[in-house]
């Protein structure tokens, strides 16, 4: 929903943006109940998006600062009816943006100096914007929340639109596949344990600090730039394999033993305990394959396709019983399309349909230039464990890109007709928060052509 997404206004002040504005004469352009949006907080703010190359539809001096007024008015609700963002939701994405924020700049020195102030406000700064933004989207989500459809809604928004403007459904495919993961040798696998060991036995005799190790040989690209730092989490978002060892440690002195799971081989560090959450940091190294190993699956992958051919079984037996792909074995190699989020918590449809573009881009490679029915052959790719694997697939349906039919895209229909309710649902709902409270615009910034009516009263 557009709608949605524009309403959500990223509040960060950047000091670089802000210092520019030292010259200005600050002044109150907005009261929005007993909120307050400065002229910096508008120029700030244009900036900001002109420096990310986001474009602004219409006047920034009339765009923006009704945006920031809209979400003043979803944030006063939210106190009213208690929707909290918990911080412990926002760590992650806090460090995720100052990892990316750091790398991009070239240090925390270089970032806390351009920004002119320490890491720590950076941060803070940081998560009081997610935390608005998720509890806009969470007040949105409580809204529409009771907003339903039935198929004679559907039925009645098809047949009311003129036939040449009818929504353009894109071609689609139904993929599924077979996976096998290279035998990787008994030597590779001592290798990597043997150097998570020298590792350990570096950190407990305060060679060198844990967080260096990971940084430099972690093969979890993300956290190792963090020093291998995971944030607080509970046991339930873990991997079991890790939970298991990571919740017996007590002493942020001692490192775990190797732990295994599907992603590779693991230690740990524990940072801090906090009830039933848990902060630590891990080193993670994979045993890679070879190419004889890669080459040995292919051959085995390549023989299995043949009997398929042949009819020894079939394809969805071979995902069944022999593909080492755990998301698609019990659903006969279908591959399912990334959840799709409706605008509340409670609905998620999954779909076996894939747009070409959403297809894993080894996958979309194959599928290209197949015909319903084919079977590829053999080709190496990357799985969802970082994992180099050898698969075959098979494309089970296309449907080609075409004008909405009621019989063939009820969902997608659907879909469209729940939007345009749920935008209809909040145009209703801030029409009359409008009305419930104090609104003030400065006379300078009232000759707008603003998105809602009513802010302005004759």
């Amino acid at each position: 929903m557009n709608k949605l997404v524009s309403l959500i206004v990223c509040l960060i002040v950047f000091s670089g943006f802000t210092r520019a504005q030292d010259n200005v004469i600050d002044e109150v352009i907005w009261i929005v109940g007993d909120e307050f949006i400065l002229r910096s907080d508008v120029e700030n703010m244009r900036l900001y998006m002109q420096a990310n190359k986001q474009r602004i539809d219409g006047d920034p001096y009339c765009v923006l600062p009704e945006q920031m007024a809209i979400q003043k008015l979803y944030l006063h609700q939210a106190k009213l009816d208690s929707i909290e963002i918990s911080d412990s939701q926002l760590f992650s994405e806090v460090e995720r943006w100052v990892t990316y924020a750091i790398n991009e700049i070239g240090s925390r020195e270089k970032l806390e100096e351009y920004l002119g102030k320490p890491l720590n406000a950076i941060r803070e700064e940081r998560r009081q914007m997610l935390k608005e933004e998720q509890t806009v989207i969470e007040m949105q989500r409580s809204l529409i929340g009771k907003v339903k459809i039935t198929p004679a809604d559907v039925r009645s928004y098809y047949n009311r639109i003129p036939q040449d403007s009818l929504p353009f459904i894109s071609t689609t495919v139904e993929v599924a596949i077979v996976t096998i993961e290279p035998k990787i040798a008994l030597e590779e696998i001592d290798y990597v344990k043997q150097r998570l060991r020298d590792y350990t036995e570096q950190v407990t005799s305060g060679k060198r600090e844990f967080s260096s190790l990971a940084r430099a040989y972690s093969e979890d690209t993300e956290s190792a730039l963090r020093g291998g730092e995971l944030g607080f989490m509970g046991k339930g978002v873990l991997l079991p394999e890790f939970a298991a060892v990571a919740f017996e440690l007590n002493d942020p002195k001692r490192i775990s033993r190797i732990v295994e799971t599907e992603y590779g081989y693991h230690i740990i560090q524990l940072i801090e305990k906090r009830g039933d959450r848990i902060n630590v940091r891990h080193i993670l190294l994979k045993p890679h394959v070879t190419r004889e190993e890669v080459a040995e699956a292919t051959q085995r992958l390549d023989s299995i396709r043949t009997e398929i051919v042949n009819g020894k079984f079939t394809f969805e037996e071979a995902a069944t019983y022999i593909s080492q792909d755990k998301d698609t074995r019990n659903n006969k190699g279908l591959l399912v399309n990334a959840w799709e989020m409706t605008h509340t918590e409670t609905e998620r449809t999954g779909t076996s349909r894939f747009e070409m573009e959403e297809l894993p881009a080894e996958i979309g490679k194959m599928v290209y230039g197949m015909q319903v029915g084919d079977i590829s052959q053999p080709f190496t790719m990357i799985n969802s464990k970082q994992k180099e694997v050898v698969a075959i697939v098979k494309l089970k349906s296309r449907t080609e890109g075409h004008k909405a039919s009621l019989a063939e895209d009820y969902q997608a229909l659907k879909s469209i007709v729940l939007n345009i309710k749920y935008e209809e649902t909040l145009d209703k709902w801030l029409a009359k928060k409008q009305q419930d409270t104090y609104v003030r615009i400065s006379d300078n910034w009232k000759n707008c052509d603003f998105q809602l009516k009513g802010w302005v009263i004759e």
